[in-house]
């Protein structure tokens, strides 16, 4: 079973950019659909996006959808969640998970997804 790493959060102001990267510390990230959700204070945690294996089809939250990008690197075996023009609203611990199912179909519910990262904290504040 692959373990995920987190990284990339921090704190920015409304209308910053962040890129999150979900590595694998033990196994390969690579074969596995990867979901990346988030979980804001006193809040269920959301399905934010997706990226299956195979032909790298995506899915999006409405919330994200034109402002949020994920994409896979299979030679540095990570996946990146490219997000711009945040907003107070996008505060959350983020988490990347992955599945051993090949695809986004299910990509918001969390127990579609094998394996959880820790998270990585995204503050928007002024």
């Amino acid at each position: 079973q692959v373990q995920l790493v987190e990284s990339g959060g921090g704190s920015v102001q409304p209308g910053a950019s962040l890129t999150l990267s979900c590595t694998a510390s033990a196994g390969s990230i690579s074969s596995y659909a990867v979901g990346w959700f988030r979980q804001a204070p006193g809040k269920e945690r959301e399905g934010v996006s997706c990226i299956s294996t195979g032909d790298g089809s995506t899915a999006y939250a409405d919330s994200v959808k034109g402002r949020f990008t994920i994409s896979k690197d299979n030679v540095k075996d990570t996946v990146y969640l490219q997000m711009n023009d945040l907003k107070p609203e996008d505060t959350a611990i983020f988490y990347c998970a992955s599945t051993y199912g090949v695809g986004c179909a299910f990509y918001s519910i969390s127990s579609y997804y094998n394996s959880w990262g820790q998270g990585t904290q995204v503050t928007v504040s002024s």
